[in-house]
């Protein structure tokens, strides 16, 4: 047996798990071997990366954030 950890959640503190202000990241597989999941309570949608493409649309991320007006 191995116990592996395959969420991790992101909200403000204090604040419930499903909260609608926070953002799970996980590990999941429908049979084609095991992708990253990004979702939202409040949200219907989800995103899934492919743990090959993640460097570089990680990459590009960093990159618009740092051009990104604040």
């Amino acid at each position: 047996m191995k116990t592996r950890i395959t969420q991790l959640t992101v909200a403000p503190e204090g604040a419930d798990l499903y909260d609608d202000r926070s953002t799970h990241v996980s590990i999941d597989n429908e049979g084609g071997g095991e992708f990253i999941k990004v979702s939202q309570p409040s949200c219907a949608a989800e995103i899934r990366f492919d743990t090959e493409e993640w460097p570089t649309i990680r990459a590009a991320i960093d990159n618009i954030f740092e051009v990104c007006k604040r």
